[in-house]
């Protein structure tokens, strides 16, 4: 901002009772009435009035204006403008006396209060130094207060970014967490599968073994209670072969080859049921096990049992022979469950733990 020039180049000064103050110094001073040949044009916004009521407005007044102006509308560049002296011309000390005090003036005294107090006694913002008051806008508006100000905004600036930041790192590492957890989660998850996996596995291995040794025990304790019907053959026919040497074209049995007269044995405890004369069959011996299952033992030599007598494992019933409808000395052995139709004996034998 420009400073403004005095008004007239050469001032007049009325006396005391021109002025209408009154006054003890007798002295007289020529009337002062300005006209515009005798006043220099103000340049800016700022214009000297005319007289008023004999008193005309003093540059102090001016000054005062320009105090307000600068409150006013200079804040926003005080950081980064000068500061701008004001010069006022010097005055006697009885023109002082009489002038009022800036504070008093309507508007005046507010806008100085609201600018933090600023007066002639506090910070020095005007003066008498000779003749001459400099006022600061920089002090006026910002001053310490102002800088403190700013540097509380840069403050708050850096800890909202501070903040920000902080926030962010905490969810990019909650983030990490959650995910970490989430992996962890998975892999203890796939480690569980895989143990259940395992166990289960072993379990059913260990069930598996414990089933056959089961049955591998049952089936030693059957054969205790089952045998063979020779000790010394040799398995000529199985199930199922066919050929027109039998009427139903398929052998129903198995076939025990062994010597004429080698001793023939009750499979299995039971009841005779029949024993004699088959046809085809030869000799033949049908005994009924507790079940109902029938074994006919045929082509016998000779039989040792009849009708009606109960047999034990391994009991003498017959002699192996060629009778019937044979090719040479054997035992023809047939399981019929029930008394229906023959099964393979070879399988049977193998469910009472016997193998051929």
């Amino acid at each position: 901002m420009a400073s403004n020039n005095p008004a007239p180049e050469t001032l007049y000064f009325p006396n005391d009772d021109a002025l209408g103050f009154g006054g003890d110094d007798g002295g007289t001073f020529d009337e002062w009435n300005p006209t515009e040949d005798s006043v220099r044009p103000v340049r800016g916004k700022h214009r000297v009035a005319k007289q008023r009521n004999g008193l005309a407005r003093s540059s102090t007044v001016l000054g005062v204006g320009v105090i307000a102006a600068v409150g006013a509308g200079g804040m926003a560049s005080a950081q980064s403008k000068p500061p701008v002296s004001i010069s006022l011309p010097d005055l006697p000390q009885s023109v002082k006396d009489k002038l009022p005090e800036a504070e008093s003036l309507p508007g005046v005294g507010a806008l100085i209060s609201d600018l933090g107090g600023h007066s002639s006694d506090n910070g020095g913002d005007s003066s008498d130094n000779g003749g001459t008051a400099t006022v600061t806008h920089a002090s006026l508006v910002t001053g310490k207060g102002g800088a403190d100000a700013g540097e509380a905004l840069r403050a708050r600036i850096l800890q909202q970014a501070e903040q920000q930041q902080g926030a962010a790192e905490d969810e990019a590492k909650a983030a990490a967490e959650k995910a970490a957890a989430e992996k962890a989660a998975a892999e203890a998850a796939k480690k569980q599968e895989e143990a259940d996996a395992k166990e289960k596995a072993a379990k059913k291995k260990a069930e598996a073994e414990a089933k056959a040794k089961a049955e591998k025990e049952r089936l030693a304790k059957l054969a205790a209670s089952y045998s063979l019907p020779v000790s010394s053959y040799t398995l000529t026919s199985r199930f199922g072969d066919g050929g027109s040497m039998w009427s139903s074209g398929h052998h129903t049995g198995l076939d025990f080859a062994a010597p004429t007269g080698t001793p023939i044995k009750a499979v299995h405890s039971g009841m005779v049921k029949s024993a004699g004369w088959a046809g085809s069959y030869g000799y033949r011996t049908v005994i009924t096990l507790d079940d109902g299952t029938e074994l006919w033992f045929c082509h016998q030599s000779s039989m040792s049992v009849s009708a009606g007598q109960k047999v034990s494992t391994g009991e003498v019933i017959g002699r192996v022979g060629a009778t019937g409808n044979v090719t040479g000395p054997h035992v023809h052995l047939e399981v019929r469950p029930g008394g229906g139709d023959p099964i393979d004996p070879m399988t049977w034998l193998a469910s009472k733990g016997l193998h051929a």
